[in-house]
């Protein structure tokens, strides 16, 4: 066992597909040390999914979906299991009363929804509406200073659905899921994202109309220009730490 772990490279990790018993439409890849304990593994997991470390059971399945072994030792590095690139972390969540359970953090409509009348709203201070009144009010050329169709289209033809990304503002990184317009928001081009953190406002549901799916509160539609395509892994919540 002692030659085993000594044979793990020091800075060496794996990009694992990551699946959950309750969470049907999570999926996610995620880059792991090969030195880190199963237990963190396990803990950062938990920040992804909500699934606690104590009810966390951890499967690990091959490129071809067979099954390699069960991660049980909390206290053993990943790189004891052997995993590769492309093989899949399966989570099991055993807690009947987790979070995660009875489908509510994929299912927007089982969530109570705060609504407010537009009477109300408008007596609201400090609303964008409120905000764009006035602009339009001082300098009515602010509202017409938009960003070309065409330009718009040149940009959404370098963009394709499966690409990894980067939103700003807030360096937030994900997959693009949709390219297209986007009736029920607004007129013109529009990008559906899923990103990597639950850092989004819906599940690919938008005003009753679904563009695309992933799981609650990692889907958001920004604009073409907002958006960068290219090598941006998913960043490491460990990367920065010792382990």
């Amino acid at each position: 066992m002692a030659n085993r772990l000594q044979n793990v490279p020091v800075d060496d990790s794996v990009l694992l597909r990551v699946t959950h018993s309750n969470l049907k439409t999570f999926s996610a890849d995620v880059r792991f040390s090969l030195q880190a304990p199963v237990e963190s593994i396990k803990d950062k997991l938990w920040k992804k999914t909500g699934t606690s470390v104590d009810s966390m059971c951890l499967e690990l399945y091959d490129d071809a979906g067979a099954k390699v072994s069960d991660l049980s030792d909390n206290l053993k590095p990943l790189g004891f299991y052997s995993p590769h690139d492309g093989y899949r972390v399966h989570i099991i969540d055993l807690d009947p009363s987790s979070v995660t359970s009875g489908g509510w953090l994929e299912d927007t409509s089982l969530v109570e929804k705060y609504s407010i009348s537009e009477e109300a709203y408008d007596k609201l201070g400090g609303t964008f509406r409120k905000f764009k009144e006035k602009m339009a009010s001082q300098n009515p050329s602010v509202l017409e200073n938009k960003i070309p169709d065409k330009y718009v289209e040149d940009l959404c033809a370098n963009i394709k659905v499966g690409d990894r990304c980067e939103v700003d503002p807030g360096e937030k990184r994900g997959v693009v899921r949709y390219v297209g317009e986007a009736e029920t928001i607004a007129p013109g081009f529009w990008v559906g994202v899923q990103y990597d953190e639950p850092m989004g406002k819906h599940d690919g549901l938008v005003k009753g109309k679904r563009y695309f799916e992933c799981p609650s509160l990692h889907g958001a539609m920004v604009r073409p220009d907002k958006i960068k395509v290219g090598d941006y892994p998913e960043r490491d919540l460990f990367e920065d730490e010792e382990i």
